[in-house]
């Protein structure tokens, strides 16, 4: 007898459940080429060949204005403030009345001083009288040359009162002017904190107003050690001076945005570093024929560098990383290596490189952010990087 069991009707519907799914996949394995669905495909980027160009770099800081001269008024003699000829903003010429103080008192002591100094004249003529009429007198033996002597001596003494009491009168005259306060310089008005009637004194710590010649104007900024060093090697000459005279003009960018309608030129660099901030003071004048700008306003200066014959790459196709700045260079069989490069200067949109890349290698433009070290992409080639930035 024959114990083997034949396949039952029931068992055929799971044999084919469990083989059909397997022949389906393999069929399609076949129809899809063999390919891994798991293998991320390559990135098309678009990739260019690096070129050599100029650009000028535009160079901002932020900046305080001030008159080429602020003088500080403040009254010399003590006394009530008795006239205020001017207005806060007004504009006024050297020479003008400013203050008047109460000149009373130093008017008399000026009339005591100048009637002392006509008392010490008379005296001088008297004694002269003296000194002429006992020359003759001694000469013909009627009186002892020792009365001439002390005659001559008592015009030297009456001499010497007549300077004394001149410079009393003169100092009194000094006095009485300083009642008048008048402009050292010419410009313009700046606060008066004081009213008629106020008391001033001499030694007061307040002025009476800050007067500012802005003909000319000064606009004060830092700049950091870096940028020092950069300014230093762009521009040749042996001392700071010399060097100054290379730097082209410079622009000043008012608070409202707008661009000043006159070009300045730098004419100090402070000979010190500021301990705190690691930065150096630098002075530019700009012409206010004018008169736009004041004492206090604020802006930017704008100093506008030209680099002839760099490599330049744009800021969209660099990464940063921990202070450094790297692009994707594109090597054989498409594969990109990161590659960390050196910043001379930046534009709006581009840095200008000094090392790390050079001409004739080609780099990733877009897509960077996402790229890694050694990954292989399907480059696209776009029109070489270098322009030159316009002025």
């Amino acid at each position: 007898m024959n114990n083997k069991r034949r396949p039952s009707f029931f068992t055929l519907p799971i044999l084919i459940g469990v083989l059909l799914p397997l022949l389906l996949w393999g069929c399609g394995a076949k129809n899809d080429g063999g390919k891994d669905p798991r293998k991320k495909e390559q990135p098309t980027l678009s990739v260019a060949t690096i070129q050599r160009g100029d650009a000028t770099v535009a160079t901002k800081y932020a900046a305080l204005l001030e008159g080429k001269v602020n003088v500080e008024i403040r009254p010399q003699v003590d006394g009530t403030l008795q006239h205020i000829y001017v207005d806060e903003g007004a504009f006024v010429k050297a020479g003008q009345p400013l203050f008047k103080i109460d000149d009373q008192v130093y008017r008399e002591q000026y009339n005591s001083a100048l009637a002392a100094q006509h008392a010490a004249d008379a005296r001088l003529v008297a004694a002269k009288i003296e000194v002429e009429k006992l020359v003759p007198l001694v000469k013909n033996n009627v009186v002892s040359d020792i009365q001439l002597k002390v005659a001559q001596a008592n015009y030297q003494v009456a001499q010497a009162a007549v300077e004394q009491a001149r410079a009393a009168t003169r100092s009194a005259s000094v006095s009485l002017s300083y009642t008048i306060i008048k402009a050292p310089v010419s410009g313009y008005i700046g606060k008066i904190p004081f009213r008629v009637g106020s008391l001033v004194t001499k030694n007061q710590a307040g002025w009476l107003t800050l007067l500012s010649d802005v003909s000319d104007v000064y606009a004060s900024f830092s700049i950091s050690e870096l940028d020092y060093i950069r300014f230093k090697k762009q521009y040749a000459g042996t001392s700071m001076q010399e060097t100054l005279h290379h730097v082209p003009p410079v622009s000043l960018m008012l608070a409202d945005g707008s661009r000043y309608s006159e070009q300045g030129s730098l004419i100090t660099v402070s000979g010190q570093f500021d301990e705190a901030t690691g930065s150096v003071r630098v002075r530019a004048v700009f012409p206010n024929r004018q008169g736009l700008l004041r004492s206090g306003n604020t802006g930017t200066v704008v100093m506008e560098s030209v680099y002839r014959n760099m490599v330049m790459v744009p800021q969209a196709s660099t990464v940063e990383l921990q202070d450094k700045v790297f692009v994707y260079l594109l090597g054989e069989g498409n594969k990109v290596k990161k590659q960390v490069i050196t910043i001379a200067a930046k534009t709006d949109e581009s840095y200008v490189v000094s090392s790390g890349i050079k001409e004739g290698d080609t780099m990733v433009l877009f897509g960077v952010d996402k790229l890694q070290d050694g990954a292989v992409i399907k480059p696209v080639r776009s029109a070489p990087v270098a322009k030159t930035t316009p002025k």
